[in-house]
């Protein structure tokens, strides 16, 4: 992905870009197809890996906690020491392993969402009251159905909860990914920090991760409503 800066002392792109405005419109439409269409793009697809993957494995472990409770303790510190790692450290320790490359950038961003995933996801669990367990195995339901067709239905609201954080989370932290993948709404940002700092590029790369996060967050909301009938009519 190509970035155009225009260049400030040739008094390239216009007098709007040339002076360094704060908002070039021509520059936007300019770059859109070619600069920031594709940035957005790509910080969609590391978003939706990271939570997706991220999900899967705090799933398992919130899973495997809620029926061993010992696991609690570990699994949560261990989720705990990776959330509070800064991000552009941990690149720079991922990176002599992986390359700079977006599965490096995948591996940190995963590893930011455990904590915030595995903790919803449990305490959603041990908030289904216990009487409710008791008449689902009365009725005949086995461990894993009970699990499946009640439990985690009732825990959606927690474990939603915690999608929402965690995608928010993703989107904020896709943007420092760029320094090590150069992919996403962070190349633009930081190639505009680069190169004379170029006020209507961050503006806009910058202004897009916020949209980004904010429809985000509302498709997440409707997706909750959707699944969950009872709470919304309660």
């Amino acid at each position: 992905m190509t970035v155009v800066i225009p260049n400030f002392s040739s008094g390239g792109g216009g007098s709007c870009e040339s002076e360094n405005h704060l908002f070039c419109v021509d520059w936007v439409r300019r770059n859109w197809s070619g600069v920031l269409e594709p940035a957005l793009g790509q910080h969609v697809v590391l978003t939706l890996i990271a939570v997706g993957i991220g999900f899967v494995l705090a799933l398992g472990m919130a899973l495997a906690a809620y029926r061993l409770s010992w696991l609690e303790r570990p699994l949560g510190i261990g989720t705990a020491i990776l959330y509070t790692i800064p991000s552009l450290a941990l690149f720079e320790i991922l990176a002599p392993f992986f390359g700079p490359t977006r599965t490096t950038a995948e591996i940190a961003l995963v590893g930011y969402t455990l904590l915030i995933l595995f903790r919803n996801i449990l305490t959603g669990l041990r908030e289904v009251p216990p009487e409710v367990r008791d008449t689902a195995r009365g009725m005949g339901m086995t461990a894993r159905q009970s699990l499946f067709r009640v439990e985690l239905p009732l825990a959606l609201p927690a474990i939603m909860a915690g999608l929402r954080i965690a995608t928010v989370t993703v989107i904020s932290l896709a943007t420092v990914a760029a320094y090590i993948c150069n992919q996403g709404l962070g190349a633009p940002i930081f190639t505009a920090i680069n190169e004379n700092v170029f006020k209507t590029e961050l503006i806009c790369a910058g202004g897009l991760a916020i949209m980004l996060a904010i429809v985000a967050d509302i498709i997440l909301v409707g997706v909750q409503r959707l699944l969950t009938p009872w709470a919304r009519t309660r």
